[in-house]
């Protein structure tokens, strides 16, 4: 995903090779060439291209007039150029592009004893305006030259060269071969030319590199660290990733990595554009993990690249396919896009360029490096990783690389700094079994869980489970499955003991409120017997009294006497 281009900071190698005030340039349409040159080569002036046999020199000089012809509509001349093999006769026939090829002997340009130039210059100027020519590429130097012995003629018919050419008012290339002692042959070229560029074809056990420097640019900045380029099928592609700044944006979009669980781990996922290290030992799972990036991203509808280091493509997809991740759907859509190689073939430089390359073809949102470390690590396989980090950050590409790890964890130590997050895939060994731990060991900017998982690989997918933690220690698999078996037991039987309390205490509580109902039975019998004890106690009394008084009356008897029961 794009995001704004952050402030440019002046202090970085980039900030200087950027197009911006200065003396014009031509570009080249090399890609790479032109960002570490700030946009090509000086404009109207003469740029020497160095390097011995094979180091690339005349495609150089073809794809600055082919870019030049096509692209900006500016015919160029081609002096030696011939024997190329490459599909320029449209351009001719366009007069785009003319290719004059030449065999110099010294009987032919040697008049009187003097050494003389002057039926080149007057072919070039013919043709240059006859098309209006804009681009001139002399292939090479040692053609014109070679035949004669004498240094101080070669000198100076060199510098004359060179400021015919600036005369005409055309961007002029010249190739040279390089030089035993000095950087070119004549040890003269470098000095009248206006920008220098350097082509190395070097082997190093057995594995070859082609690296670019621009020794010299007048009146401009530029790059000055040495470049590993390809020659492909695109043409030159050059890679200015030793001079990768830290400039990069930073997103706070989140993507999924396929794993509920884990993205929760991770507090919502992994933060777009940056970079994840999961390291372990051989059978943890990590190409699977990977496999469920890019499919994630697939199923989004994102482009993926998935780089192999270990495996072919189809081994990888045959694989992925056992734990439920069909990869080979996602290839058949163009959303995923598979590569193989492996760098000790390659060289590490040249198989960082041709990543850079894939890149640039593929574009993806999503890049998973498998199996990047592979044997000791080093300081410049540090470096080189560097590099590729600030590759895929600077596109704002998500990347996910994964490690075989160490026992002293010195490889993973050794690049985790370079990584915005780190996963860590343990294998423990217990009760007879081996089974896989997930870690999230650190993710810058987000909060993260410090709970180990167990890490499981179905016919479905990955699956994370909860450990269990104990007494014991940490239990997994079949220990892990053991314990929660025993924890539903008891869970079960205190269920059941439960269950059984609740009935004994219901059925209390039934014989209680009858017990209680009886109790109060009783009062409530007691209660009516007082009162009716009471009620006939009064009505005797009263019965009493009025018999009294009726006595009293038979007898005549005094009131007085009457009322106290007829006692005088």
């Amino acid at each position: 995903m794009p995001f704004e281009t952050p402030v440019r900071d002046l202090t970085s190698p980039l900030a200087l090779n950027t197009p911006g005030p200065g003396i014009p340039k031509a570009s080249t349409g090399i890609r790479g060439f032109d960002e570490i040159t700030g946009g090509g080569l000086p404009l109207g002036r003469t740029t020497l291209v160095v390097g011995a046999a094979g180091a690339g020199k005349t495609l150089f000089g073809l794809e600055f007039l082919v870019t030049g012809a096509r692209q900006l509509g500016e015919p160029g001349v081609s002096a030696n150029a011939g024997s190329l093999g490459f599909d320029i006769d449209g351009l001719q026939a366009g007069h785009m592009l003319v290719v004059h090829a030449f065999q110099v002997e010294p009987s032919e340009i040697v008049n009187t004893g003097e050494f003389d130039f002057e039926p080149l210059f007057l072919l070039l100027a013919d043709t240059i305006g006859r098309i209006g020519a804009k681009r001139v590429v002399l292939d090479t130097i040692e053609v014109l030259f070679g035949a004669f012995r004498d240094e101080t003629t070669v000198r100076a018919e060199l510098s004359r060269l060179f400021r015919w050419l600036e005369e005409q008012g055309v961007t002029a290339i010249v190739t040279a071969e390089r030089g035993e002692k000095e950087l070119t042959r004549h040890g003269i070229e470098e000095y009248v030319s206006d920008c220098v560029v350097l082509l190395d074809h070097r082997v190093h056990e057995e594995i070859s590199t082609r690296r670019l420097r621009v020794v010299k640019y007048r009146g401009s900045a530029h790059g000055t660290n040495e470049y590993p380029f390809l020659i492909s099928p695109h043409g030159l592609v050059v890679l200015p990733i030793t001079s990768m700044s830290l400039d990069y944006g930073a997103s706070e979009e989140r993507i999924s990595t396929g794993m509920a669980r884990l993205d929760h781990m991770l507090a919502g996922g992994l933060f777009r554009g940056s970079t994840v290290l999961v390291s372990g030992m051989a059978g943890t799972g990590k190409t699977t993990l990977g496999a469920s990036l890019v499919d994630s991203a697939c199923a989004r509808g994102e482009r993926a690249l998935m780089v192999l280091f270990e495996e072919s493509p189809d081994q990888f997809i045959r694989n992925m396919g056992s734990v439920g991740f069909d990869l080979r759907h996602w290839v058949g859509t163009g959303l995923l896009h598979v590569w193989a190689a492996r760098p000790s073939a390659l060289g590490s430089e040249t198989h960082l360029a041709m990543l850079a390359e894939l890149i640039e073809e593929v574009r993806p949102s999503v890049a998973v490096l498998d199996g990047v470390v592979n044997g000791a690590f080093s300081a410049d396989m540090s470096s080189l990783m560097g590099r590729k980090i600030d590759l895929l950050k600077s596109r704002g590409v998500t990347m996910l690389v994964t490690m075989l790890a160490n026992e002293d964890q010195s490889r993973e130590l050794g690049v985790s700094s370079l990584m915005d997050t780190w996963l860590l895939l343990r294998n423990v060994e217990s009760n007879g079994e081996r089974n896989r731990l997930l870690f999230v060991i650190k993710s810058r900017g987000s909060a993260h869980s410090n709970q180990v998982r167990e890490f499981l690989l179905t016919d479905g997918g990955i699956d994370l489970i909860d450990v269990y933690v104990g007494p014991e220690g940490v239990l997994t698999g079949s220990a892990r499955q053991a314990q929660e078996a025993r924890q539903r037991d008891a869970g079960l039987q205190r269920g059941a003991d439960l269950v059984r309390r609740q009935r004994e205490l219901r059925r209390s509580i039934v014989e209680g409120e009858g017990r209680l109902n009886a109790m109060e039975d009783e009062i409530a019998g007691a209660r009516a017997e007082i009162e009716r004890i009471d009620t006939q106690e009064l009505r005797e009394m009263t019965d009493t009294a009025a018999d009294r008084v009726a006595m009293s009356s038979r007898r005549w008897a005094d009131p007085e006497l009457a009322d106290a029961g007829g006692r005088p």
